[in-house]
This record gives C-alpha cells, structure tokens and sequence, in this order.
C-alpha cells in the first residue's frame, strides 16, 4: 500500500491523451452481458482498450487473445511487481482493488529466480496431493452438503453448494478442519476480499484471512502433517513464515472462487442448454465437456489484474508507458474472432487462457486439481439428485456485479426430496 496523494485520479486519466475516450470497467453489461461489451471494446479500441479502474483510475484491458498471449509470456517486458505502478500517488488507502494489486511478500508479485523458488516450493508441495483421494474427499463433502438439503426438494447452489465444496476441499488440503465456523469465517473473509459486495470491507477481510493463516502455519510447524502446509514448511528453499502464509492465501484463494464459480457455471449450463440437459444422462455430451465449455465462454476468472509496463513499449498499436497498468482479458481472449472467425466458439480443445499463460500462470498441477473439484461436484450432484432442474427460468438467472469474477449470485433449483 502506498500514501494517498494530493492529485486526484479524474485528474490523472483526463491528462493522459491515451486514455481519451476510456471506459469504465462498471456497469450493468459486466453483470448480465459482459460478451457484447467485450465486442464492442474491441470494435472501437481494437486489442487493447483504454479503461478506467474504480475512481476512474486508467489503465489498459487486453482484449486480444494474441496479446494476452504474448504480454503472459514477456515478463521482461510487463511485469508483476506492483510497485512499478505509476499511478500509486493517485490511490487511496481504502481503495477496493488494494487487495489485488497492493503489494505483498506473495509468490503473485514476485519475478525471476524468486518467482521460480517460490513457484516451485507450491508446485511440489500440490504434487503431493493424491488426486484419487482428493476426489473420494470432494465426494464425502458433497454428500455432506447434499444430505444438508435433499429432503427439501429445493436449494439455492450457489450458496448450499458450489462455493462450500471448493473452499471446504482447499482448507482440507491444507490442513484445515474442512467445516465448522472457522472455516465459514474464512470463507466469507475470501469472499469478500476476492469480490466485495455493497457495504463490505475487502481491505479488513483480507487483513482477517492472513490472521487466520498465520495461525495455521504457527500450528503445522508444532505439528506437521501430509498436507500442504506442512510440504510447504519442509522445503529444502526454507520460505519464511511470512512468505508461505502469503502464498497460502493465493492457493485457498484460486481454488475457491474460481473454482466455485466454475462449479456453478457449468451446473447452469447442465441445466438450461438441451444440448446438455437432454443429453447428459444419456452420456452423449458429456460433463467434460460442459466443463470445458465454460472455460471458454464463461471463464470463471473473466479479467485478472494485472501486468506492469517495465518501460516504453507498444502492444496492439497503443503506446505503453512504463509503469502502466495492464488488466488481462481472459474472458474477452477467449472469445476472440481472431481464433474463432466464424463466430462459433467450441469446446474442442483446452487452448484457452482461464488459467492464464507462461510463468505465472496457475502452477501444476492446481488446474487438474481444480478438475478433480469441479468434475466430483457437478457428477456427485446429478448422480444424487438425477431430476434437478432449475426453480426459476434461465433469463431471471443474474450473475454478480463484478469486472473480475464470472459467477451468479444465485443458482435456484427443485427435485424430487431424498429420504434419508
């Protein structure tokens, strides 16, 4: 975080001749039809589009898939050191993107060599996640939360479902309780700290994640176990404390909201496109590929920031200056008309950028694990309740308000009520 300077954010967008013309990244079309404001961005500004963040503090959205492509793969030239910002004069210390880009000892802003050291103590330590019991405990939490409701012949996912499997999944990898009201703290505290609401405090929740954190690595160093933690604490690199409690919260993190949000998206698509809703008992589409489907066209991550200009450079004929904000567009590459020119996105392949691209992208094998959440999740549920379907009709679905996250804020459904 940084001092709040005298000179205001209107100030510094309007006396920058790039950003003529920007657009705020608010609004309605990022709840409902972000695609079509996509679309357009990309018809007026082309692959790169000048945009203003909250405060209408400027910064540029990577549309292209191409130049998404190649900003994730050029360190050198945009890189993840949010100190390099130059427009950290203009922030205020209650400012709601701190939790993303204010600067902290995480495996997220680090580069180089430290980046690899860092990136390599998680990687080893997810490898020792065995993927099958991974599986068979996402299966018993599933039961757990279906059991929670199946009697009532209705539930609301979102909540009852799709975000308490990952979260509840990611702590017991980690060596967490994976219930309890610890955990629906730390839940909640994620939540609003990845994706505030109205009259939430991101910055003070954030602040009780990493407290909460702490206390577990003070517990696992006492007494080590075959999770997470403990693998990350026995690394010959010997990270601080500081340092893997950082690093804690980016993985509990990405393996919740996205993969909660991913969950869910699929789920409604499942049950709201006959391709899949009359066809996937029937196994002719499959669960797979619903999957893999809304990686393309409903990423759960739709926009991440970001990237930071190390000098003058150009990218999609603008003109970058240093210290420059970069926010990478997944959910705008991935439709891009540039590698679907008919129009039509498939699922065909997994080329897609939802879990970004190059060195910092998510480290292996966190995709195949995030998998293995969302493929038990959508599976156990159907299999348990074979005649779901949805308690409202599919345009009163609404998704959350947010720039960053692709999620409804409610996935309502009825089927016949299990006994017990």
């Amino acid at each position: 975080m940084t001092d709040t300077g005298s000179s205001s954010p209107e100030a510094a967008a309007a006396g920058c001749p790039a950003h003529a013309g920007a657009v705020r990244l608010s609004g309605l079309e990022y709840q409902q039809t972000p695609s079509q404001l996509y679309r357009t961005l990309r018809r007026e500004h082309g692959a790169v589009a000048p945009v203003l963040l909250d405060g209408d503090v400027p910064a540029w959205l990577v549309l292209g898939y191409s130049e998404v492509g190649y900003v994730t793969a050029h360190d050198e030239l945009f890189a993840r050191d949010s100190r390099r910002w130059n427009q950290w004069e203009n922030i205020p210390a209650d400012w709601p993107l701190l939790p993303f880009v204010g600067y902290q000892p995480s495996v997220l802003f680090t580069e180089g060599e430290e980046h690899r050291r860092r990136a390599g103590v998680i990687t080893q330590a997810l490898e020792g996640v065995d993927q099958f019991e991974l599986g068979r405990e996402c299966e018993q939490i599933a039961d757990e939360l279906i059991a929670s409701f199946a009697g009532s012949g209705h539930a609301e996912l979102m909540s009852a479902y799709a975000h308490a499997l990952p979260m509840r999944a990611a702590v017991q990898m980690c060596g967490m309780p994976h219930s309890g009201t610890d955990t629906e703290q730390l839940v909640d505290d994620l939540r609003i700290s990845l994706d505030a609401a109205e009259g939430d405090d991101p910055v003070a929740a954030y602040g009780r994640v990493g407290a909460r954190f702490q206390q577990l690595v003070k517990e696992k160093r006492e007494k080590p176990g075959p999770d997470v933690t403990s693998r990350m604490l026995q690394h010959p690199a010997g990270l601080t404390d500081e340092e893997i409690i950082q690093d804690l919260i980016s993985i509990v993190a990405a393996a919740q909201q996205p993969t909660a949000n991913w969950i869910c998206n699929t789920l409604r698509l499942l049950l709201t496109d006959e391709r899949f809703a009359l066809n996937v008992s029937g196994g002719r589409l499959s669960v797979g590929e619903a999957l893999n489907e809304v990686l393309w066209l409903d990423t759960p991550t739709q926009n991440f920031i970001g990237r930071w200009a190390v000098r003058d450079t150009q990218l999609g004929g603008r003109q970058i200056k240093a210290g420059d904000c970069l926010v990478l567009g997944l959910a705008a590459a991935n439709t891009d008309p540039q590698i679907w020119p008919e129009g039509h996105v498939g699922a065909e392949n997994a080329a897609h950028l939802s879990f970004s691209n190059g060195e910092h992208r998510c480290p292996y094998p966190a995709p195949l694990l995030a998998d293995v959440i969302a493929r038990t999740a959508v599976e156990a549920l159907l299999e348990r309740l074979p005649d779901v379907v949805l308690a409202a009709e599919p345009q009163e679905l609404t998704w959350r308000p947010s720039i960053w996250m692709r999620g409804l804020t409610s996935l309502p459904v009825q089927f016949t009520p299990v006994v017990q």
